[in-house]
């Protein structure tokens, strides 16, 4: 059962893949209602994972922090983007091989765990470089990378998330760092291990079986898209860093299957809508106008977000919409747009 038959969207599923910041908290606060909609699947006995592009944390202190959270969360249970560049690296280097780490200690830490040697300078000749977001990165471990890539090392980056999110506001995420190695390199990394590609979402799929696997996430530009390539479905969340805007204006790899306000979206059907939406009698009606869209009409909040996409997407109107109407100068403001 789906929303599009009158039921629950969780039914639809034999898994949910959650992603963590901007999802159920934000740095290391829950968001509301994250730890009881967790429970609640825990409670009805449907299986979950947390893929997470954190560098910076080790699966078990993953697992630790949601439990603290109220979530119980095992370490199996955890898909982090530094133990997935660990068991790349492995694959590809002999064991006991010297592998650079520019990042947090958990990084290292994974590094080590599959019987790799971290070092932290380029003249102990390293075979890779490992570059994850880690708070106290700076300007001496990015020169020893780049000295260590320049001599021929493996460059792999845990993922290029521009930002991570915050209660101030969006803050400089590895990306940011990937890009400052970017520039004085003049070159791409060899691997990118976590979202937007597709490896975490792919290894937490698997454990569906036969069934279908739903991915939950904040961001389109990493969670929304590394389901697409995944082939799976998704479910964005308005927790966290992308907004109505940003879905307004995403190009098609980034477009989710269904967006509600947060994790209610699971198990109400009138809490979440699937994107793009067919036109309702009677509802909502958008059009493009002078470049941008217009919303007419009355009806559910969600259900003019699902017109809007359905109008502004076909015609790549952008992100600019204004109201004609006051019920819809309403829904504007309560979807974050400004009219």
């Amino acid at each position: 059962m789906t929303p599009d038959a009158g039921g629950r969207l969780v039914d639809g599923y034999s898994l949910v893949v959650f992603d963590l910041d901007g999802v159920l908290y934000l740095i290391d606060q829950p968001i509301p209602g994250a730890a009881e909609a967790v429970g609640r699947l825990h409670a009805e006995g449907r299986p979950v994972a947390y893929a997470t592009n954190n560098a910076s944390r080790r699966s078990s202190e993953v697992a630790d922090l949601l439990t603290g959270m109220g979530v119980p969360a095992r370490p199996e249970e955890v898909l982090t983007s530094a133990a997935a560049s660990a068991e790349l690296l492995r694959e590809r280097l002999p064991a006991g091989a010297a592998v650079l780490v520019v990042g947090a200690e958990a990084l290292r830490a994974e590094i080590a765990a599959v019987g790799l040697r971290p070092v932290s300078r380029a003249d102990e000749s390293p075979a890779a470089v490992v570059q994850g977001y880690g708070p106290q990165v700076g300007w001496v471990d990015l020169a020893e990378a780049c000295l260590a890539v320049r001599a021929g090392a493996l460059w792999i980056a845990t993922n290029t998330d521009r930002t991570l999110p915050s209660g101030r506001g969006p803050l400089p995420g590895n990306g940011s760092l990937v890009a400052a190695l970017r520039t004085a390199l003049d070159r791409e990394p060899d691997v990118v291990v976590g979202k937007p590609e597709p490896a975490l979402f792919g290894t937490a799929a698997r454990r569906a079986g036969q069934g279908r696997a739903l991915v939950v996430g904040d961001r389109l530009d990493t969670d929304i898209e590394g389901a697409s390539r995944a082939g799976l479905d998704s479910l964005l969340v308005l927790t966290g860093v992308s907004g109505v805007p940003d879905l307004l204006a995403a190009p098609p790899q980034r477009r989710p299957t269904y967006v509600s306000f947060d994790l209610a979206g699971l198990f109400d059907p009138a809490a979440v809508v699937r994107v793009p939406g067919a036109a309702v009698p009677g509802g909502w009606k958008a059009t493009v106008r002078d470049g941008g869209l217009e919303l007419a009409g009355a009806g559910r909040t969600l259900d003019a977000l699902a017109a809007l996409c359905a109008v502004g997407w076909a015609a790549e109107a952008g992100s600019r919409v204004r109201p004609a109407s006051p019920e819809a100068d309403a829904a504007l403001s309560a979807l974050g747009v400004a009219g």
